[in-house]
């Protein structure tokens, strides 16, 4: 009788060992799965991240638009955070997104130039 118990007492314990198991990763967000908000933020924050670089570099194309430094870094930090805690991705799931981002701006050279006024607004509004 006690071999009988035992495996019982297994099969009964075993959904509570499940469900102390860790979630399974979730999916990681492609560009197109992001919502509206999330693409625009991070279309923004990668195009500031250019354009800062262009400045720092001392780059013609960077004098095109306001200094974007320390509040393009600080609007990247929040909106690629931000996309991390929305999607539950993780920091290398949203590098992928980024790098992504960067090579759609990058591929079309007019590209940049269209969406930064926009981005400009976006970052006028946001406070910082």
């Amino acid at each position: 009788m006690r071999f009988l118990i035992a495996p019982i007492a297994l099969v009964l314990a075993t959904p509570g060992i499940a469900q102390d198991s860790p979630a399974p990763a979730a999916p990681a967000p492609t560009l197109e799965s992001l919502s509206l908000e999330q693409r625009t933020s991070l279309r923004c924050s990668v195009g500031f991240a250019i354009v800062n670089r262009l400045q720092g570099d001392g780059s013609p194309e960077g004098t095109k638009y306001p200094p974007l430094g320390e509040r393009g870094r600080e609007f990247f930090v929040r909106s690629t955070a931000k996309l991390m805690e929305d999607t539950g991705a993780d920091r290398a799931a949203v590098g992928d997104l980024v790098n992504a981002q960067i090579a759609e701006l990058v591929a079309d050279e007019g590209r940049l130039d269209a969406i930064l006024p926009g981005c400009i607004a976006l970052l006028d509004a946001s406070g910082l």
